[in-house]
């Protein structure tokens, strides 16, 4: 899951939990969403990077391209 791309479906920021779309097992799944970074705010169509995973649905991103 560490490495994979996905996408902001929910607003990922302080305060929230965000949602984001990564593609796994030959489909795209949802998973709960904080940001990797304290205080980043991602909006939602950002293309993210999942750099921690926590079983059974939730991940740290941050995002994928500079802005």
């Amino acid at each position: 899951m560490i490495g994979e791309l996905g996408r902001v479906t929910g607003t990922v920021g302080p305060g929230l939990v965000g949602e984001v779309m990564v593609r796994v097992r030959g489909g795209a799944e949802a998973f709960l969403a904080y940001a990797a970074e304290p205080g980043e705010h991602i909006e939602r169509g950002t293309v993210v990077l999942v750099v921690d995973y926590q079983p059974p649905r939730t991940v740290y991103v941050t995002a994928a391209y500079g802005s």
